[in-house]
């Protein structure tokens, strides 16, 4: 091997390129999450002693980073001081003592990195996503696949995920995208404040690491992620812009869809991939008085690009998500803001929440081997499963009115001291914002300002539901009444119509939303329906996260179960493959049993997460390792198959 090619060899290997730069280094292990570098420093030296006390980590309270790991100053000291050596030995050519642990050596070091014991069943997806273990990647043989083709309807995260695999496998496809650019939600949504609530550096594609200023992304720079993403990948080749699917119609005799555009296109295809997400169409509620407001009236997902808010008297109509994002970023800007409320949130508590990321942890990031990979890991860990078992209800507890079990109830004594600490001196405030449901029992969310803005003298907290919409402003069912200059409607989305508007049609020729009804969808997985072969779900129902962890882990799991069965398809000569009904009935019975265990059914409030009836037709009830085990591989056992039709 040349000189040239080590530092290559070794970055492929590790994430990282070496730096002898001693001072550099020295000054970014001064900003190092420390049980992150203990992770790297036992795989750069073999030592177990890093394993041992004095140097394993305390557990990380709640989803803090828990940088200084618990470890009094000396100990701090010597890791810091150790890792500027090892990894200065390894940037000289010293190979990793332990390049790529897996199984037990794996559980092993991730417990020791969290600080508290990690079932030996995240092995396997943990090796994947650190690169350990390579993934799967399954392709046609040589020249299977010609003449086999698929239509992707849309082109937001999965979609473009779609995309990139379907390309490396080598299966032709279209991406038909209705808006003029990628990115799905993440260009429509251009509200003051709008970001992501999950870490920038979970909330990534695993193949596409990003140096992301700030610990939770803004909206701008997510959506440049994609359009970087986009552009590695060369995607716009196979997206049509501008081009809104109407309609979508399998013909069984020829085995193949057909998919119609508002702009009168007619396009064939063996398979159909939908990625139209849930959070894509604005849910927009009949209020009286709509159309009567004589100044911008609009939902959050459309705010105008021009929109001056300086002096202005706004509404915000709703307080989920997007509100409270909305609401601090424009107080103090507008002249009065006035929310109205018809159930308030949990807010939980996040260190770096605000906090960009620095050039020292870019530095770590760029050239200390594994430090990238050990700190997602533990961002994941924080994140995605470990809340999960805090949400199954215990029948045998006795609170079950304000929580479903004991930790569950310790978390609302952690978030409601918080919430009474923010708003201190403001029982007023605390009666309004203070939930009286579980925590978690609707989407989790970490305070960005909210609290802070309420206790402002130019915001209005009416905890009241909206009446009616007047010409000059916004009436309660309390008759409470403001006026207003603009009305924002932060009032969601219609979950639960999902593949809304298209009109999809499948084997019989019935609707899919005459099979699912209004607001009941279901499928195998979350990804294929009985009754529509070749069709592919992607953010289909009970898939999103509500526990936690990066809707992108998900996007990544049904893309790797669609592709595997489209490569089975093309390489056993089958032409169609449908979801049999009782493989779908007893999915969606473990689905249904699962969540009546869990806390999104619990009465003590709404959530976006269940229909009218009271079914979870949105959220995920397992845990993300149970579903990257779920969606592995494709079994065609759970198919009706038909060989190709010549």
């Amino acid at each position: 091997m040349t000189e040239v090619d080590a530092p290559r060899a070794l970055a492929d290997a590790s994430g990282a390129t070496p730096s002898r730069d001693r001072a550099a280094l020295a000054r970014a292990v001064e900003h190092a999450n420390l049980p992150t570098l203990v992770a790297v420093l036992f795989q750069l030296t073999g030592d177990r002693a890093w394993l041992a006390d004095p140097y394993r980590p305390t557990r990380s309270r709640g989803m803090d980073d828990n940088d200084d790991g618990g470890f009094p100053p000396p100990v701090q000291a010597r890791i810091r001081a150790a890792a500027v050596d090892a990894v200065l030995a390894w940037a000289d050519g010293r190979p990793p003592a332990v390049p790529a642990p897996t199984g037990d050596a794996l559980v092993e070091l991730m417990s020791l990195a969290v600080g508290e014991e990690v079932p030996a069943e995240y092995a396997e997806m943990t090796a994947e996503d650190m690169g350990f273990a390579p993934a799967p990647a399954r392709a046609p043989r040589t020249g299977s696949a010609t003449g086999f083709s698929v239509i992707v309807i849309g082109a937001g995260v999965s979609g473009m995920l779609a995309s990139i695999k379907l390309t490396e496998a080598g299966i032709d496809h279209v991406v038909l995208e209705k808006n003029d650019d990628v990115g799905g939600t993440w260009l429509e949504n251009r509200y003051p404040g709008a970001g992501v609530d999950t870490p920038s550096y979970l909330y990534s594609y695993s193949f596409a690491p990003r140096a992301w200023s700030t610990h939770f992304g803004k909206r701008d720079e997510v959506y440049r992620y994609l359009r970087d993403v986009a552009e590695r990948h060369d995607l716009r080749r196979v997206i049509r812009f501008g081009t809104e699917v109407t309609a979508a119609e399998y013909h069984a005799a020829r085995q193949r869809w057909t998919v119609r555009t508002a702009d009168g296109q007619e396009l064939t295809a063996n398979a159909v991939i939908t990625a139209t997400g849930q959070l894509n169409r604005p849910k927009v509620p009949a209020l009286p008085g709509l159309d009567a407001f004589r100044g911008p009236i609009f939902h959050s997902a459309h705010w105008p690009a021009d929109l001056d808010l300086t002096g202005k008297r706004v509404a915000i109509v709703g307080t989920g998500a997007s509100a409270m994002q909305i609401v601090p970023a424009i107080a103090g800007d507008a002249a009065q803001v006035t929310i109205f409320q018809r159930s308030p949130q949990w807010a939980a508590p996040n260190d770096v929440y605000f906090a960009p990321v620095g050039d020292a942890v870019h530095h770590l990031m760029a050239h200390v081997p594994f430090y990238s990979r050990w700190y997602r890991t533990r961002l994941a860990w924080n994140f995605n499963d470990r809340v999960h078992p805090s949400l199954q209800v215990d029948p045998e507890w006795e609170h079950a009115d304000r929580s479903v079990n004991a930790i569950n109830d310790a978390h609302r004594r952690v978030f409601t001291r918080y919430l009474t600490a923010q708003l201190e001196g403001r029982e007023d405030l605390v009666a309004k914002a203070l939930p009286d449901y579980p925590p978690f029992g609707k989407r989790m969310l970490l305070d960005n300002g909210w609290f802070a803005a309420l206790r402002r003298d130019d915001v209005e907290l009416i905890t009241e539901a909206v009446a009616e919409i007047t010409g000059t402003g916004v009436r309660s069912v309390a008759g409470t009444e403001r006026e207003a200059d603009v009305v924002v409607l932060a009032t969601g989305f219609e979950t639960h119509k999902l593949l809304h508007p298209i009109d999809v049609r499948g084997r019989d020729g019935r609707s899919i939303r005459e099979v699912w009804g209004p607001e009941d969808a279901t499928a195998h997985l979350g990804i294929t329906t009985a009754g529509f072969p070749n069709l592919f779900i992607t953010c289909g129902p009970g898939t999103v996260l509500g526990h936690g962890g990066s809707y992108i882990t998900i996007a990544e799991c049904q893309v790797r179960y669609i592709v595997d069965l489209l490569v089975s398809m093309i390489d056993g000569g089958i032409g169609a493959v449908e979801c049999r009904p009782e493989v779908e009935a007893a999915y969606v019975r473990r689905h249904d049993d699962a969540h009546a265990r869990m806390i999104w059914t619990h009465p003590g409030m709404d959530n976006w997460y269940r229909n009218d009836a009271g079914r979870v037709v949105s959220t995920l009830p397992w845990r993300i390792v149970d579903y990257w085990s779920m969606t592995r591989s494709a079994d065609l056992a759970d198919f009706r198959t038909e060989p190709v039709v010549r």
